[in-house]
């Protein structure tokens, strides 16, 4: 049996599979975020760790003799995230997590520091970890002085399920500390950052052990036999190991809170230029791109929220199918946006609204404004040589058949439903396990899900749409000349 773990922002979720992919029991316990100043995001890691005696709780009471069975846990998690642990592992500090913008400052003269391009394959954005540090350096230098290790969250995680400091090369991309080419710690980065190769965890392939549960642990939790702790991932690469998203042509397209477009790359063909995230997959000798727009479905509930309205009555208003682009233009950008434009301080807009109009034409051009952003995510991708066989659609917005027809024909790709419910990091974390306690080579567990349906471009509307999105692209130059 496998255990796997998905740190995320507002909550961990736990699935117990056997060797087969079949999931036996699930939980979820949620934790808060604090955000004591504007731009701050922040959370206790000690939430995580009583979360996770939660639901590891409640998955051995559904199933204890399934549980008494674990073999392997794998850990997917939030990435970004800086957890400043001393030289007796106590926290010194919340951690500052991926959606914290307090370190622009910071991020900006890393990103112009000469090589870094060169060795992270990335822009170094404020969401990144290194610039975080950097502003501890300057704001609580005392705090800084302290820092004997730097830990994303979930392997804080793994710190108290094992006591070792390790972490994966896909989640440890994220940092702006890693050659992500080379996969491992590069000591110019970090010495740019103001941090030693000390300070940093062991690094292991997500698909690898990564340390072993202690044994008070496993007395407690009534287990026998040895669990190995496999590497893991970062949240987008545990979720494309979950559905089978490896190598070249192979990705999926996330409608979730924020958008991510997503494929699986054979070789390293990273462009900062683009804005596109080039990071180390959770599987050896394998590379991930995507593009990440910062509200997807985030746009609708805004939306929602404004009208005093639900939001699946406003996707309900919608007809079945895209019918056409509206001639009302929403640009997405509520927080900034990453992908193409890596601008923290831009903000949405409507364009063209008409008197006639309602809450049906603004639904509508919400949505199309997040899939015409989406396409800015492909055009950047394709430019770095990635090609889309297989486009997986997942998210809560998939929901949705209006957003699914509109984005398929914006996109001009069919879209893949998978056929399950669960798909999603855990249930990669859990396939990562299995890889790192059997040995397994991760093409033969990692497989893609059956497709329920397939959504397929409208060729008389593909033109039409190509219009639309010209017309969005020329508004972002005009706004950004508003500020």
């Amino acid at each position: 049996m496998y255990l796997g773990l998905d740190l995320g922002t507002s909550g961990l979720r736990a699935i117990l599979t056997d060797e087969a992919g079949r999931v036996l029991a699930e939980a979820e316990a949620a934790f808060d975020v604090s955000h004591p100043h504007p731009g701050w995001s922040e959370q206790d890691p000690a939430d995580w760790v009583r979360a996770c005696e939660t639901v590891v709780a409640e998955v051995r009471a559904y199933a204890p003799d399934a549980f008494g069975a674990l073999k392997g846990i794998g850990l997917s998690g939030q990435m970004h995230g800086a957890t400043l642990i001393d030289t007796n592992d106590a926290v010194l500090r919340p951690c500052i997590l991926w959606n914290d913008t307090r370190s622009i400052d910071e991020a900006a003269a890393l990103d112009a520091t000469p090589g870094m391009h060169e060795i992270t394959g990335n822009i170094v954005f404020p969401g990144f970890t290194a610039p975080k540090l950097a502003w501890v350096a300057k704001h609580e230098p005392e705090i800084f002085a302290k820092v004997a290790k730097v830990l994303l969250p979930k392997d804080y995680l793994r710190l108290w399920l094992t006591g070792e400091y390790i972490s994966d090369m896909s989640d440890s991309a994220g940092t702006a500390w890693l050659d992500v080419g080379k996969r491992d710690w590069s000591s110019e980065a970090l010495t740019h950052g103001g941090m030693r190769r000390d300070q940093m965890p062991e690094l292991v392939e997500g698909s690898a052990p990564g340390g072993t549960l202690r044994d008070s642990l496993r007395s407690a939790w009534g287990l026998t036999a040895p669990v190995i702790v496999a590497g893991g991932a970062g949240d987008n690469a545990a979720a494309a190991c979950g559905i089978g998203a490896l190598g070249e042509g192979s990705g999926f397209v996330s409608l979730g809170t924020s958008g991510v477009l997503m494929t699986g790359r054979d070789r390293y063909a990273p462009d900062p230029a683009s804005a596109v995230h080039s990071f180390c997959h959770a599987v050896p000798d394998r590379w991930y791109q995507m593009g990440v727009i910062l509200a997807a479905t985030d746009s609708l509930n805004w939306l929602a929220r404004t009208l005093g309205e639900n939001p699946a009555d406003l996707s309900g208003a919608l007809p079945e199918t895209a019918t056409g682009p509206s001639s009302l233009r929403f640009l997405p950008y509520l927080s900034g946006e990453r992908t193409p434009h890596n601008d923290s301080t831009i903000r949405g807009a409507f364009i063209g609204l008409d008197v006639a109009m309602d809450r049906t034409d603004l639904t509508r051009a919400v949505m199309e404004g997040v899939a015409f952003a989406l396409r800015d995510s492909l055009t950047a991708l394709q430019g770095t040589g990635a090609r889309f066989d297989t486009l997986l659609a997942v998210g809560g917005g998939a929901r949705s058949r209006f957003w699914l027809t509109t984005l398929a024909t914006t996109l001009n790709l069919p879209l893949s439903l998978p056929a399950g419910s669960e798909l999603g990091a855990a249930m990669g974390a859990a396939r990562l396990a299995i890889c790192a306690v059997t040995g397994a080579s991760p093409d033969a567990v990692m497989t893609p899900p059956a497709t329920a349906e397939v959504i397929d471009p409208d060729a008389s509307l593909t033109a039409s749409y190509d219009a639309a999105y010209a017309r969005y692209r020329a508004a972002y130059p005009a706004l950004k000349h508003l500020e």
